[in-house]
């Protein structure tokens, strides 16, 4: 049975004076459902709505149980970010297009938890993350990195320097990526050679204004074997930030033959 996509971290429940809540998208009946952990419920239809109109439904709701849950009102990584409260140009809800999207990320989060599990180092849960609404995965070699000096539009500096903190190599699923969204893996810092490094599979290319490796959709999609197209492109991505950075990699990788 297909289950409604949750917006936050399986299981991730959050804290509210002495009791829990949390948040879900149903993309299957289309509404949005806030529950506590005393079992009251509030929710709503997801139907085309101004962001506006959806903010004020969102916080109705959960001022209804006594939930108190300020947020930075306005999207991040994006320009311009008009603050939720004031956007009244945004209105559409395509039910079957962000179904297609769930569906899309449920499969793109079962393989990355795969290819999550051959990393016994430090790695990042499979999450969505709030600003590009991507799909990610990150592993961490364990040293320190340079401090970040790049600029994310309406993306608080400190928010990046702390996310860039040690060297990583983090791979995912965007929407934004292509007709139909597409996978992508980076380095950061990005050793030299990287961008110049063979990749799986033959679709797969390195995309200079992102500084990141990318696979379409819809390349894994048609593949004869999709789960081991992509899960070509994340080794092979990873192997080239993690030789051409020159990480430990013999005490960071599981062994495959102990993991059954």
């Amino acid at each position: 049975m297909t289950r409604p996509f949750h917006a936050s971290v399986p299981g991730d429940h959050a804290p509210c004076r002495g009791r829990t809540f949390d948040i879900e998208f149903d993309f299957v009946s289309h509404r949005l459902v806030i529950r506590d952990s005393g079992g009251a419920v509030e929710d709503f239809a997801l139907e085309p709505m101004a962001v506006a109109d959806f903010y004020a439904r969102t916080m109705a709701a959960l001022d209804a149980l006594g939930i108190e849950a300020p947020i930075y009102a306005r999207p991040n990584e994006v320009e311009p970010a008009i603050p939720f409260a004031e956007d009244h140009r945004h209105a559409s809800y395509d039910g079957h297009a962000v179904r297609l999207f769930w569906l899309q990320l449920l499969q793109a989060s079962r393989v990355l938890g795969e290819f999550r599990s051959r990393f016994i180092g430090k790695v990042s849960p499979v999450h969505l993350f709030w600003g590009g609404m991507d799909l990610a995965c990150t592993r961490f070699s364990g040293r320190p990195a340079p401090e970040y000096s790049g600029d994310i539009p309406n993306c608080p500096r400190e928010v990046m320097v702390q996310g860039y903190s040690h060297e990583l190599s983090s791979c995912g699923f965007w929407a934004g990526g292509g007709d139909e969204g597409a996978f992508y893996s980076y380095a950061y810092p990005e050793p030299e050679g990287f961008s110049d490094r063979s990749v799986g599979p033959f679709d797969a290319f390195y995309n200079d204004q992102l500084g990141q490796f990318l696979l379409p959709y819809e390349a894994v999609r048609t593949a004869s074997d999709p789960e081991k197209a992509l899960l070509g492109f994340l080794q092979s991505t990873y192997e080239a930030a993690a030789d051409l950075g020159g990480w430990d990699r013999a005490a960071l990788e599981a062994d495959p033959g102990r993991m059954g």
